[in-house]
């Protein structure tokens, strides 16, 4: 569908907005599943195996040691500056995004549920003590001085494209000893109810549901496009290729996220405007 539809379908209403790394890969971040990764497969960590196997920490922990200043010098793009112009200008009812490198709220999104967490924090698997992600890459390089200037090609999730870590040195809590966990929500671990029901209450308290960037692969962001359309309330997807939600959605338009969301938010915020400009 069109531009123009969307803009008529949002024009006037209350949005939420659940968005997707397809948000971020403008601004150099990779994805799982997006048109530019999908030839080539790429396995994130999963939750059972990060919790047993001392192994696979060390693997994770060096190689998010070298991919972490790369992520965390990455910046917002149009379309994070776009959807904090919404909220600013109160047509949002929040925020719901998939993506753990907090750019939304450094392009000026205050209302904001992280589903899966962020990457910006780390937390003690013993003691629960939740710490930044900075304080733990300066430790690391001093357990590790040889890594620190090693440079590979960026995987998601501040993550780096490196196969042997044999000799890498893991860093435990500070406070306890414990291990050290990213706080974010790995595959095949749960999104904390209360964050859930945060999310739902936007989606409830809005007039249209607006996807941005995501297949909607995983039950955690689907789950929202479901709960919308059982509840007649209607759905927009803005993503470059097919998402799971797709048979929901009353508008759907084949777009970057950083092309299209500056221009709809500019009619959005100018009832006079009409421009449809190459969406």
């Amino acid at each position: 569908m069109s531009f123009d539809a969307l803009v008529e379908l949002c024009r006037g209403r209350r949005l939420a907005i659940l968005t997707g790394a397809g948000v971020s890969t403008e601004s150099g971040i990779p994805d799982y599943r997006g048109p530019e990764t999908r030839r080539r497969a790429r396995n994130p960590i999963r939750f059972n195996e990060f919790m047993k196997s001392e192994a696979m920490r060390r693997r994770y922990w060096a190689r998010a040691m070298v991919g972490w200043q790369t992520f965390a010098d990455k910046r917002p793009n149009p379309a994070h500056a776009a959807i904090a112009s919404l909220e600013n200008a109160g047509r949002l009812s929040g925020l719901i995004t998939q993506n753990v490198d907090r750019l939304h709220h450094a392009a000026g999104s205050k209302s904001v549920v992280e589903l899966h967490g962020s990457m910006h924090s780390v937390v003690c698997l013993a003691c629960g003590e939740v710490s930044p992600r900075a304080e733990l890459q300066a430790r690391l390089a001093e357990a590790n001085p040889a890594w620190v200037d090693r440079r590979a090609e960026m995987a998601p999730d501040a993550d780096a494209e490196i196969d042997d870590t044999t000799g890498f040195v893991v860093v435990d809590c500070a406070g306890c000893g414990g291990a050290l966990k990213p706080w974010v929500v790995f595959f095949g671990e749960s999104v904390p109810k209360p964050r859930v029901e945060q999310a739902m209450a936007m989606v409830d308290d809005a007039e249209i549901l607006l996807v941005v960037g995501s297949s909607l692969a995983v039950f955690s962001g689907y789950r929202f496009v479901r709960h919308a359309s059982k509840r007649d309330q209607p759905v927009a997807i803005v993503n470059l290729g097919e998402t799971r939600g797709d048979r929901h959605a009353c508008v759907r338009v084949e777009a970057k996220a950083g092309q299209l969301l500056p221009k709809l938010a500019a009619a959005l915020q100018d009832p006079g405007r009409r421009d449809s400009g190459d969406a």
